[in-house]
């Protein structure tokens, strides 16, 4: 296999040639570092890397499984870590100018799991200050492209782990859903990801208390989503929210035959791009030749619930940003600056009237989820935002439409509104620019195998990994 193909091989395809010995953990990395070699000057992917220290980690690899001893779920496979995401002894500096030079004293509790999986570390991944935005731009790390069009963003907060995976310059990357973070570059650069519900992967204290923030892996395939989820996922005794059931997430999945699918072309409150109306529609038809029946809904969802999301945010993230001293405030990129307005506009509604909006909203899909056993949507209103997008211009329109800048064009925030329901969204079709446009799938509460079974089904039929992008 050439370094080219190689350097987008799945995980679960290099642990299977790892093992039969047809592939060692060194050629794989040298193919991703040869990859980053020409990619990464185009779409600014990284913080910081780490190829050194992962050779040495791919020889221990291939030693283990040169002797035949036991291996551990991730052995050998490149994997990066989003730069919010603490690990002892490394800087993480949040997108921030003024974590530059943090050294953490701790692990995230899910990348304690995914370190003792053994992979091959190779780096950070870049996301806006603090991913805090829906692009990956920073006045420190500058702007995280699409390496289908690189004169779109790649989407956020998790961008630098979504082009990435889509360029070949890893395997595996983590991400953070807070509004989306996880699928809407996912969605943006062509690849799965997967916001699992709240409480199925440990979150360390205090962030783990906000009810909205979850992590996830973003993948090239769903069986490498699965293969992350059995290692990150289940209670951990540090993490009051975390749930007692313990999922196996297999790596193949029954049919969905005789399956009631439901379908929401607009979620009953956004404006969608006719580009992103047209893919997300054509794709109904894949789950028809799977045998499921397609049913058009109305969820009459009110357009309030953008105020909804940020009433929430403003008492969990925005107000100590606004409450720095002048001389901090004037190193933050201009999307945090701007969170006073912000807030200003989410005091519209108060905290109390945002959980009126989610019991509302829960209200409506419930009945829908009762009789289907997913929900289809768009996971974009729009492909992509331009590469230097202003989340701040709050001139925005969609179909001359005035829509909210920062969050009014993605349809994943409702979904971490009603925390509880796993969404995942795949590659669905390309926009005229060349960038993917992706469709999401929303499951029951708690049910993230059927999630998992619907993309699998839809992975089938439409297999989106002959598509790589040209850089």
């Amino acid at each position: 296999m050439a370094d080219k193909d190689l350097a987008f091989i799945t995980a679960t395809e290099a642990i299977t040639a790892f093992k039969a010995r047809k592939l060692s953990p060194v050629e794989l990395l040298k193919a991703v570092e040869a990859q980053f070699d020409k990619a990464n000057g185009k779409v600014n992917a990284f913080t910081y890397t780490f190829f050194d220290q992962a050779l040495i980690q791919a020889r221990n690899a291939e030693k283990r499984y040169a002797t035949g001893r036991p291996t551990r779920p991730f052995e050998g496979v490149p994997l990066m870590i989003k730069d919010i995401h603490q690990i002892k002894g490394y800087v993480t500096t949040f997108g921030s100018l003024l974590h530059k030079r943090n050294v953490d004293e701790v692990t995230e509790l899910f990348v304690e799991r995914m370190l003792k999986a053994k992979p091959v570390l190779i780096g950070r991944s870049t996301n806006p200050e603090f991913a805090a935005s829906c692009i990956t731009h920073s006045r420190l790390w500058g702007i995280t492209r699409n390496p289908w069009n690189t004169r779109y963003n790649s989407g956020g907060s998790t961008g630098g782990g979504a082009a990435a995976v889509a360029a070949g310059m890893t395997v595996l990357s983590d991400g953070s859903d807070y509004a989306g973070s996880i699928r809407v570059p996912a969605s943006s650069c062509g690849v799965f990801g997967y916001k699992p519900p709240a409480g199925r992967v440990p979150h360390s204290q205090p962030w783990n208390l906000n009810g909205y923030a979850v992590f996830g892996p973003i993948t090239r395939s769903v069986a490498d989503a699965a293969l992350m989820m059995n290692v990150i996922a289940g209670q951990h005794p540090r993490d009051i929210t975390s749930v007692r059931e313990k999922l196996r997430y297999p790596d193949r999945y029954e049919k969905i035959k005789g399956w009631r699918v439901a379908y929401s072309p607009d979620l009953g409150c956004f404006e969608v791009d006719p580009e992103v109306a047209k893919a997300t529609r054509a794709a109904l038809e894949a789950f028809r030749e799977a045998g499921a029946e397609i049913e058009e809904v109305e969820l009459g969802w009110s357009k309030d619930i953008v105020l909804g999301f940020l009433a929430h945010a403003r008492e969990n993230d925005f107000e100590p940003a606004h409450l720095l001293p002048m001389h901090k405030r004037k190193l933050l990129t201009n999307y945090i600056r701007a969170n006073t307005p912000r807030t200003d506009l989410a005091k519209r509604l108060t905290y109390a009237d945002s959980l009126n909006l989610r019991a509302d909203m829960w209200a409506k899909l419930a009945p829908v989820l009762k009789r289907c056993q997913v929900l289809l949507c768009p996971t974009l209103a729009i492909p992509a935002q331009p590469a230097n997008y202003n989340p701040v211009d709050r001139s925005l329109k969609i179909n001359g439409k005035k829509v909210e800048s920062e969050i009014g064009w993605v349809m994943t925030f409702p979904f971490n509104m009603l925390s509880q329901l796993p969404a995942a969204t795949v590659p669905c079709g390309f926009a005229k620019s060349g960038v993917p446009i992706g469709l999401q799938i929303v499951g029951r509460p708690y049910d993230d195998l059927t999630v998992f079974q619907a993309a699998a089904a839809f992975e089938k039929a439409r297999p989106w990994r002959k598509y790589r992008p040209k850089l």
